[in-house]
């Protein structure tokens, strides 16, 4: 990837190109595919590429903006790499893969300026990097939830990674019934002037996990719902619902490992 391509905010050329999003319904889900993602478009709240980067130049960041973007996106590939890395060793362990699918996002520039105003901090690279934990992130999508803690436990067991924050979800849903297990860590990238130390969020979830919270993502979404009281409860119940599946599911994958177990030792 070439330099004037990263967060996709420096060239003009490509904003006419960049992706708009004008269903204001609902937000779009940024972890969209396997690339990294990069959206440039109009924010919902009115905020443009363009009135970013006026800020940035205008504030003599521009070029510091765009090596911080950089550095980030190195960190994503970074701890990508390490989990491929674990992903193919418990594979060749257990003869199944621990992680379905991941999906990885570096936030948009809009994003970061918003967030930025909202908590009421300058919008200045050094405080981007003091202030902002999320913008490098990666979402994993496991079978079972004892895959998610054997994952974390592996990942925070490697000498280069920092456990800075952990919510676990899984153990303390949100009210909503949302669960998952986030984890924000620190790593090493070493670039040509030297080492710099970069946070990465990580998510956490099952295949049933991430079903639900896709489709509950687009409904909270959706203007003038009638009887928007019982459809949250509803979703609540759904999450349940859900949760027990993924222990059911685990209890079957422990019979059937159990009795493979017996049979190589009959």
């Amino acid at each position: 990837m070439s330099a004037s391509s990263v967060s996709g905010i420096d060239l003009p050329d490509n904003i006419g190109n960049a992706m708009s999003y004008k269903d204001e319904k609902r937000k779009p889900d940024l972890y969209e595919s396997e690339d990294v993602v990069k959206l440039d478009f109009q924010n919902i709240n009115g905020t443009t590429i363009e009135d970013v980067q006026r800020l940035l130049v205008m504030h003599n960041q521009f070029e510091d903006f765009r090596k911080l973007m950089m550095e980030y996106e190195c960190a994503i590939s970074e701890v990508r790499t390490k989990l491929d890395v674990l992903n193919a060793e418990m594979s060749l362990r257990t003869d199944r893969n621990p992680f379905e699918s991941i999906k990885v996002r570096l936030k948009s520039p809009i994003s970061i300026y918003e967030k930025m105003e909202r908590r009421g901090y300058p919008f200045t690279v050094e405080s981007i990097r003091d202030n902002l934990h999320d913008i490098a992130g990666i979402r994993v999508v496991c079978s079972f939830i004892d895959d998610i803690y054997k994952l974390r436990d592996y990942l925070l067991g490697q000498d280069d990674v920092t456990l800075v924050e952990e919510k676990d979800y899984i153990a303390n849903p949100k009210p909503n019934g949302y669960r998952s297990l986030h984890i924000i860590i620190e790593i090493p990238v070493f670039m040509v002037e030297g080492k710099v130390l970069r946070r990465v969020e990580v998510q956490f979830r099952t295949i049933a996990m991430d079903f639900w919270a896709s489709l509950e993502h687009k409904l909270k979404y959706k203007k003038d719902i009638e009887n928007a009281e019982t459809i949250i409860e509803e979703l609540a119940i759904s999450a349940d619902m859900v949760n027990q599946l993924d222990r059911r599911m685990q209890q079957i994958r422990e019979k059937i490992d159990g009795n493979s177990l017996k049979e190589e030792n009959g």
